[in-house]
């Protein structure tokens, strides 16, 4: 009979680490007597960081007695005690390897329905003082797992555990925490996970993301995402044309000049060009790919401004026959085949990436209901109008709309104003629906909250920007801002390290662990959960050059794509952050 040991329970509260303040739940201690259990919580208990614990799914985290006696030995440790691993329940049984998801248990007067595994994060690390921690979870198949309440009410250290059904297709813990983090995953496990009602709306979508399903219908989705570039690092490709579309937005056509076949890219990718400037420097920077003239060359279009390295050089200087630097196409913000209506949104320059999937969707004669709605300043601000005409002609169920905002004579299909969610309405666009949008932040901003105002699924909303990407620290205490720069201190002497989005390139130094520590100590932005090579938060386009890991991932990412948070450069570098 498995038995309740400790029952524990602790506030969140903020704890230094690394020269930053974290707001966690993950100190828990043993509490005497009955605590009442509700649906998100036990009383006196709270989590820091509700993005990746608590809530309906993850209501209680139940960790084994058995796991302790493992890690006391593999660790050398005597000092771990309930709560530590940020327990709630302490339990003797219910081994990660024979609990399955779905299974439900009665403790006490409370009935509880196991969700999912332990989410992979460094707060473990930072409780136990033992970085490794996030990635020995996984990798020794001890993760510990989360209880749904189904029925809530009081339970103390003591209560038997008394198993009361028995989840569908016998998936246990452990071998769902596999099917995350680890490869060699089985396609049969992953159909057998999304098929379990109880298991976690987050982990079916990373699951039905596995497969290549959509969650709502479960029908195959495409292009695949991630898919490996076509060269690696930089290769030389001539300046064949220039067409000046605006005042201020030039388009450049790129033609190979020998080497390997040019990729097709997917409708929405992006170039990485890398360009030395007539003072010396060198600049690296990406632009959307607006067209693919014919299978040698492509298009990007350069909107001029006025503190752009890269954008001057082009509108000012740049020739015809001149060589440039390009990487292969990259990119995720790519047209997803389906049938529901595709809305297409975009203002000024941002119109690149979207016109590439009108085009392909009008090669490809497609009968989705189709919405093309732009925004500008004015007619004369207006990009590829007259291309976009021509798609949409080709196309039996389009609609085309475009918002002027500093121009009021009336013109046919347009409006005066900006998109917004009662203009929306009033056009009849359609809410099942899958919307691209791309153009200034604000823009992507408003219109995405205007369209999951309208009631688009917030999932079925993408988009594209080439400022740095928002970043994900689960639990860091937000502070101000800061515009990435030179680490302090005396400059390294390792290899270049170029952070493409922030516009910065910095020398590696000795004492760097990582590129994800490089990026911080330069204040560029950056994303990770679990800081040891298990989640793949951290994953990052690798434009040129090659990596090492130390310590090694559990799982590698995809070619193309590097771990920042236990990569180190063995060379010159260019990341896409």
């Amino acid at each position: 009979m498995s038995t309740l040991l400790s029952l524990n329970v602790g506030l969140p509260k903020d704890v230094p680490w690394q020269g930053e303040t974290v707001h966690t739940g993950i100190y828990k201690t043993p509490v005497d007597g009955a605590r009442m259990v509700r649906r998100l919580n036990i009383d006196g208990d709270g989590q820091g960081d509700l993005a990746g614990h608590g809530g309906e799914q993850r209501a209680v985290f139940v960790y084994q007695q058995q796991s302790y006696a493992h890690w006391a030995e593999f660790l050398g440790r005597d000092d771990l005690t309930p709560g530590c691993f940020g327990e709630n329940f302490t339990v003797d049984g219910l081994p990660d390897d024979e609990v399955c998801i779905g299974d439900r248990y009665r403790i006490g007067d409370a009935e509880f329905e196991v969700t999912q595994p332990r989410v992979t994060c460094f707060r473990v690390g930072l409780r136990l003082a033992e970085p490794r921690m996030p990635a020995l979870l996984v990798g020794h198949r001890r993760p510990g797992f989360y209880f749904r309440v189904i029925t809530e009410g009081e339970v103390r250290a003591g209560d038997a555990i008394v198993k009361t059904r028995t989840g569908p297709h016998a998936l246990t813990v452990t071998r769902t925490d596999g099917l995350l983090y680890l490869p060699h995953r089985s396609d049969d496990d992953l159909r057998k996970a999304v098929d379990i009602p109880a298991l976690s709306p987050g982990w079916q979508q990373s699951f039905h993301d596995l497969l290549g399903t959509d969650l709502a219908d479960a029908t195959v989705i495409g292009p695949t995402i991630g898919t490996r570039p076509g060269w690696n690092g930089f290769r030389p490709m001539t300046v064949s044309k220039t067409v000046a579309e605006t005042a201020v937005t030039t388009s450049v056509y790129l033609t190979a000049d020998g080497g390997p076949p040019i990729d097709t890219p997917l409708p929405g990718q992006y170039l990485t060009l890398r360009v030395a400037l007539p003072d010396g420097a060198t600049a690296v920077r990406s632009y959307s790919i607006s067209g693919i003239p014919d299978g040698t060359s492509y298009r990007i279009t350069v909107k001029r401004e006025d503190h752009g390295q890269i954008s001057r050089y082009i509108h000012d200087q740049l020739r015809v026959g001149a060589d440039l630097e390009v990487a292969a196409p990259r990119g995720e913000f790519v047209l997803r085949d389906a049938a529901d209506p595709v809305l297409l949104v975009s203002a000024g320059v941002g119109v690149t990436p979207v016109i590439s999937m009108l085009r392909r969707l009008a090669e490809a004669g497609s009968e989705r209901e189709i919405w093309w709605i732009q925004a500008a300043r004015t007619p004369d601000e207006q990009i590829f109008a007259r291309e976009a005409g021509d798609y949409l002609k080709e196309l039996p169920n389009a609609h085309a709309v475009t918002f002027y905002t500093r121009y009021t004579t009336p013109i046919e299909g347009s409006l005066a104003g900006r998109p917004t969610e009662e203009r929306l309405r009033e056009l009849g666009v359609p809410t099942r629906a899958a919307a691209y949008v791309c153009g200034p932040a604000g823009f992507i901003a408003d219109v995405t909250s205007a369209l999951g105002d309208l009631g688009l699924d917030p999932g079925s909303i993408y988009s594209e920007v080439f400022t740095t990407l928002a970043p994900i620290h689960p639990g860091v205490v937000a502070h101000a801002s800061v515009s990435p720069h030179q680490p302090t201190g005396p400059p390294g002497t390792g290899p270049a390290v170029t952070f493409a989005r922030s516009g910065l390139t910095v020398r590696w130094r000795s004492d760097d662990s990582s590129l994800l520590g490089l990026a911080e100590a330069s204040d560029v932005p950056t994303r990770f959960s679990c800081r040891a090579g298990v989640c793949h938060t951290c994953v990052t386009p690798l434009i040129a050059g090659e990596v090492s890991y130390d310590p090694d991932p559990l799982e590698l990412p995809p070619d193309g794509q590097v771990l920042v948070c236990c990569a180190l450069p063995t060379g010159d570098i260019v990341l896409d952050a």
